[in-house]
């Protein structure tokens, strides 16, 4: 199996969440961009200010590694206008991938004509611009009962509104990686939580972020049926060595 083309690569620390001055900071989001580079990786998944890097590092080199970027991250919880505007920019940056935090505050609160429109118009969006588009849904957050209803919330909206042949466009996707859950209980992608989201999101995609650390569970998950695996030790796991990585 090659389990590079599985793997987006992911940074997503600010200077301040990795306590690095600014500069030290994006040494690191550089390497991790080369190392992407070097490796072959699917993609590589960085802050909406790093993508011009990116794709700079990415033509200078004639590789054919992708560019993912996340929108109203962490929390989700901005208007659907932040979220459209945040993606416009990244695009014109040149981003393939847009990954957009659902705001499962609301769906937990019963907004659910709030959630579906934001789905709807942000999907609509990234497909109107040939991107692929993926709703983190936060699994930390959410009990089985929600995980299944939010799944099969975005699959619905997206069928109801897009073109059957966009459905492999349009991910659900487990984990932020930075949910802080009680007493060191997991924050990302575990066995059951991505079996719940593929047997409610088919026929969408389903990308398991966070929690996966080796070859052997990036293996797991994609025979489970996971499309796409978001990590931040991608190049232990295509060495298959252990790593020590919180997301």
């Amino acid at each position: 199996m090659d389990i590079k083309q599985y793997l987006d690569s992911t940074y997503l620390k600010t200077a301040e969440q990795a306590n690095l001055s600014e500069e030290k900071n994006t040494e690191v989001v550089r390497n991790c961009i080369q190392e992407a580079i070097d490796n072959n990786f699917k993609l590589i998944m960085i802050r909406p200010d790093k993508v011009v890097l990116a794709k700079e590092m990415i033509q200078k080199s004639n590789s054919k590694v992708t560019i993912g970027t996340v929108i109203d991250f962490p929390e989700g919880d901005g208007t659907l206008e932040s979220k459209l505007e945040e993606a416009a920019q990244a695009v014109e940056n040149g981003v393939d991938d847009l990954d957009f935090v659902v705001n499962y505050k609301a769906f937990k609160n019963g907004a659910l004509d709030e959630v579906k429109k934001q789905v709807i118009e942000c999907t609509k969006f990234g497909l109107k611009h040939n991107k692929i588009v993926k709703w983190i849904i936060e699994v930390a957050a959410l009990d089985n009962h929600q995980i299944v209803q939010l799944s099969a919330l975005i699959k619905n909206v997206v069928i109801a509104n897009c073109s059957e042949k966009d459905y492999e466009k349009v991910f659900v996707k487990s984990s932020t990686g930075f949910y802080k859950t009680p007493e060191g209980m997991p924050n990302g992608a575990t066995v059951p939580t991505i079996k719940l989201m593929l047997e409610n999101s088919f026929p969408l995609p389903v990308k398991a972020a966070g929690g996966v650390r080796t070859y052997e569970e990036a293996v797991e998950m994609v025979q489970l049926g996971v499309k796409r695996i978001g990590t931040s030790a991608a190049k232990a796991i295509a060495n298959g060595e252990i790593s020590n990585s919180e997301y």
